[in-house]
């Protein structure tokens, strides 16, 4: 490394909303979305407020439950799934868990379910064990039940039909007389001709990833918005690579496979969690260490181990995501699969070299390793869209999730997307990190199925462009033969059918 760039290294934009209090909730139009997010290592309830003047989202309160600890089976319920750990899970058992950490958040955060809340979004990235991207839908029923039996009224998980089923108070701010939702999340269509979980099971997971970390880059000076490539590391691998096209890009690829779940398996390894269902987050606080010169060479020995690649189209499982390789294919989305042997095979390797740092170097040295094969990981998978020719230097790449941006992650990702020379300059005005993309992401889709868009703060729209609400006008009068008459669509009522998923009434 030169003198010039250790003098004035690039830092990486780290995208991170400032704190919100109670009593700021009443005095201005915040509209508060509750996220539940059941993964395979972590159950949130995220609650959110976006002020709809400024179109910034803030959190509220982060409630976070480890999935393991889901209680048993009781006798007579079905298990339908497990995590990557081995949890077994039932709807009912699942349900609770929701309900409970639901519960929790609100009394926590001092707000009213009931009063208080404006929208409900579901999402799971526990895809381990299930047959085939269908299977989903239990796990999507299991998650609505939870929110009914928390006391969610169902209006709550539908996307609204007129400006009547919008509350008073925030009437003024939705749009949907001019325009309603028909598909397109933070302007990305899902991939065409389908819903996108018919050919990769966290399709959705990754639509949200997408738009929330199109929400959190309003908290920084990175303009992210289509052309983008999103990857969220969670423990199971999801985002999107998107096109440049107005008034909507289309979802080209799609990412799947593992991601935290490869810290997991080294940390195992240790002896210092459970064998079985420890993570790396029972362990380390997110310091930054240093990377000696065993760090890295133990770096590449567990890089040699993680495939990263096209998905072959023979494929049904990639990483343990359920996807159909052949359909992606036909409908023009090319998925990027991240593995460690075949589904996971060589986990278990990983925890032996884990074992192996830990008794010969130390803690330290472990954490150091960790981020640097999270590092490694990230500029793999921009390659392979980069080989794709997916991506350009107009791309945008947004990261979130545990595995991508805790400890010193971000500044390795950062000089890794350098040193691939993607960006002529500034790259890290390319490329953001940011905090809860998945809650944040719920906010994004509560408004855009409420029509409640901010044109002056816009998310839709390509990279230093303006707001495309006329752009959207025209073309949703270009399709409609009654133009100008909104028209409940497709893609919506597959929305609504979704989100409605176990409503009792």
């Amino acid at each position: 490394m030169s003198m010039v760039r250790r003098l004035f290294k690039p830092k990486p934009r780290i995208a991170e909303s400032t704190p919100i209090k109670f009593n700021e909730l009443k005095s201005r139009p915040y509209y508060i979305v509750a996220s539940v997010e059941v993964g395979n290592t972590t159950t949130k309830s995220i609650l959110t407020a976006t002020d709809l003047d400024t179109g910034k989202t803030q959190i509220v309160n982060k409630t976070v439950r480890m999935t393991r600890d889901v209680r048993p089976p009781k006798e007579g319920e079905e298990v339908f799934g497990r995590t990557i750990c081995g949890t077994t899970l039932t709807r009912e058992s699942i349900a609770e868990l929701v309900k409970d950490t639901l519960l929790q958040s609100h009394q926590t955060a001092g707000l009213s379910l009931h009063a208080d809340l404006n929208f409900v979004v579901r999402s799971t990235g526990v895809v381990a064990e299930f047959d085939s991207p269908d299977e989903v839908g239990i796990f999507i029923q299991a998650l609505a039940q939870g929110c009914l039996d928390a006391g969610v009224p169902p209006r709550l998980m539908t996307p609204a039909m007129s400006i009547h089923n919008i509350p008073d108070r925030f009437k003024r701010y939705t749009l949907i007389d001019k325009i309603v939702f028909n598909g397109p999340v933070a302007s990305v269509w899902p991939p065409m001709g389908a819903t996108g979980v018919e050919i990769v099971a966290n399709e959705m997971e990754g639509e949200l990833a997408t738009a929330g970390i199109k929400q959190g880059c309003k908290w920084s000076d990175v303009d992210f918005r289509n052309p983008c490539l999103t990857m969220d590391f969670g423990t199971t691998l999801d985002g999107r690579i998107t096109s440049e096209e107005l008034p909507y890009s289309h979802t080209i690829g799609n990412f799947c496979g593992v991601a935290g779940a490869v810290p997991d398996a080294i940390v195992r390894g240790t002896g210092l969690v459970d064998q079985s269902t420890g993570t790396a987050l029972d362990i380390f606080s997110g310091k930054a260490i240093s990377p000696n010169r065993k760090a890295v060479e133990y770096a590449r020995q567990i890089d040699e181990h993680i495939t990263i690649e096209k998905v072959p189209v023979g494929r049904k499982k990639y990483g343990y995501v359920p996807l159909d390789a052949a359909a992606a294919q036909k409908l023009g989305v090319v998925l990027i699969g991240c593995d460690c042997g075949e589904n996971g095979s060589d986990l278990p390797k990983l925890s032996q070299i884990g074992g192996e740092i830990y008794r010969r170097e130390g803690i330290n040295t472990l954490s150091a390793v960790l981020d640097l094969v999270s590092a490694r990981m990230a500029r793999r998978l921009v390659e392979v869209a980069l080989e794709q020719g997916l991506i350009t230097e107009r791309t945008a790449i947004g990261v979130t999730g545990r595995a991508g941006m805790s400890g010193g992650k971000p500044a390795l990702i950062l000089d890794q997307i350098i040193d691939l020379g993607l960006y002529k300059e500034r790259a890290e005005k390319n490329l953001v990190f940011v905090d809860d993309g998945l809650g944040r992401g719920a906010a994004v889709m509560a408004r855009c199925m409420n029509s409640m868009g901010t044109p002056k703060n816009p998310m839709g729209g390509v990279r230093g462009g303006r707001c495309i609400l006329r752009e959207r006008m025209a073309y949703e009068a270009q399709k409609n033969p009654q133009a100008g008459i909104p028209q409940f669509s497709s893609r919506q009522s597959e929305v609504k059918d979704y989100l409605s998923m176990g409503r009792k009434d």
